[in-house]
C-alpha cells in the first residue's frame, strides 16, 4: 500500500534562480531535502508538465513545480490519543491552543506525537486532506492559536488567504533589553548560512516583515505586541534578535538571561527558569474559508508566561520604591 503524492506550486520571485530541490524544499517544508531529492532523480517531479531529473537544475519565475510521487504506507502517520484544547470547531476549521512542546509536524527529531497525530485521531477524516490540514506553524515551544483546515476546499481557501496576507495573526513576546518605542522590522529571513538548523536576516532570504509595539516597560526587559505581515521559519525570534532585544528564554537566537542589578532570588529562579522562548500566539483573525464570515480568536497567557509577567511587575515595583 502507498500513498500518492501530489503537489504544485509556481515558483516566486524570491525562489528564482534558485536550484530545483532547493525551490522545492521552500515550496514544500513538509518534505526532507533528501526525500525531494530522490523524487526528483527518480523522475516524479516536473517544471512546466516536463520531467526533470537534476536537482541542481535552475528554475525561473513563473514556472509550475508539480510532484506526483509515491509515499509507502509505512511512512505514513498514525493516529495518536492525544489532548487538544480545542477554541472553535466546526465542519471545515478547528482552532486550537497550542501548548508548550508541543512539535505541529512529524520531523526527524519528533518522529510522532505531533499535532498532526493528535488531529488524525480527533479528526479522522482529516487524513484526506494534505498535511493533515496544518497550513501554518508554531515552534515547538511557541505557544497560542493555530487554525488548521477539515476539508480540502477550507484548505485550498486559507492557503491562499495566508499568501494574500490576508490572515491576521498577533503575538505577544517578552525581550531582553528596555525598548524606547515600537517599530517595524522589514528584513529577509532565510537559513542561516552556517548553522543549517538556524535561521538568520541573509540576504536573497525570503520577505519578512515584523511589527511591534510596547505594552510595558520593565528595569530591562520589555513586554511586546507583534503583528506578522509574513510567516517565516522563526520569524520573529530572528527579526527580534536581529534588533538586540533578543526573546526572553530563546538561548538559540540569544535570549539568555540577563537580570537586572540587585535582583531578587525569586526573580532570578524565575528568569533563569525560562527554558523557552518567551512568545505566545494571542489573537487570530481571518475570513471563514467557506461562509466568508470575519471570525477572531484570542487566546489567555498560559500559566509560565503569566507567571514571568508578575515577576517582572514584582522586580520594578520594589526597585522604584527605592
Amino acid at each position: 500500500m502507498s500513498e500518492t503524492i501530489q503537489l504544485e506550486a509556481i515558483v516566486p520571485e524570491e525562489l528564482a534562480g534558485k536550484r530545483l530541490d532547493q525551490a522545492l524544499a521552500e515550496l514544500f517544508p513538509d518534505y526532507s531535502r533528501s526525500r525531494l531529492k530522490q523524487w526528483i532523480t527518480e523522475g516524479a517531479v516536473s517544471v512546466d508538465a516536463e520531467p526533470v531529473k537534476k536537482p541542481r537544475e535552475k528554475v525561473s519565475l513563473g514556472m509550475l513545480l508539480a510532484v506526483d510521487a509515491e509515499l509507502e504506507s509505512e511512512e505514513r502517520h498514525k493516529p495518536q490519543p492525544m489532548p487538544l484544547n480545542v477554541v472553535y470547531e466546526d465542519d471545515d476549521i478547528l482552532v486550537i491552543n497550542k501548548p508548550a512542546g508541543l512539535v505541529v509536524h512529524p520531523g526527524a527529531g519528533a518522529p510522532d506525537g505531533t499535532l498532526l497525530n493528535a488531529l488524525l485521531h480527533h479528526f479522522p477524516a482529516i487524513d484526506q486532506v494534505p498535511r493533515a490540514g496544518i497550513i501554518h506553524r508554531l515552534d515547538k515551544d511557541t505557544t497560542g492559536l493555530m487554525v488548521v483546515a477539515k476539508t480540502v476546499p477550507a484548505q485550498t481557501h486559507l492557503v491562499a488567504a495566508m499568501q494574500a496576507r490576508e490572515i491576521e495573526r498577533e503575538y505577544e513576546a517578552v525581550c531582553n533589553g528596555v525598548m524606547t518605542a515600537g517599530g517595524m522590522v522589514d528584513e529577509p529571513v532565510g537559513r542561516h548560512p552556517t548553522k543549517r538548523t538556524h535561521m538568520a536576516v541573509v540576504g536573497g532570504g525570503r520577505d519578512a516583515v515584523t511589527h511591534y509595539r510596547v505594552m510595558e516597560r520593565f528595569r530591562a526587559h520589555t513586554h511586546l505586541r507583534l503583528k506578522l505581515e509574513t510567516g517565516r521559519t522563526h520569524q520573529i525570534r530572528v527579526h527580534m534578535a536581529h534588533i538586540r532585544y533578543p526573546l526572553v528564554g530563546d538561548l538559540t537566537y540569544g535570549g539568555r538571561p540577563r537580570p537586572p542589578k540587585q535582583a531578587s532570588d525569586s526573580f532570578l529562579q524565575t528568569l533563569r527558569g525560562f527554558s523557552r522562548q518567551a512568545l505566545h500566539a494571542v489573537q487570530l483573525s481571518l475570513h471563514h474559508p467557506i461562509s466568508g464570515e470575519w471570525m477572531s480568536w484570542q487566546a489567555p497567557y498560559p500559566e509560565d508566561f503569566t507567571h514571568l509577567l508578575e515577576q517582572l511587575r514584582i522586580d520594578r515595583e520594589q526597585h522604584a520604591r527605592g
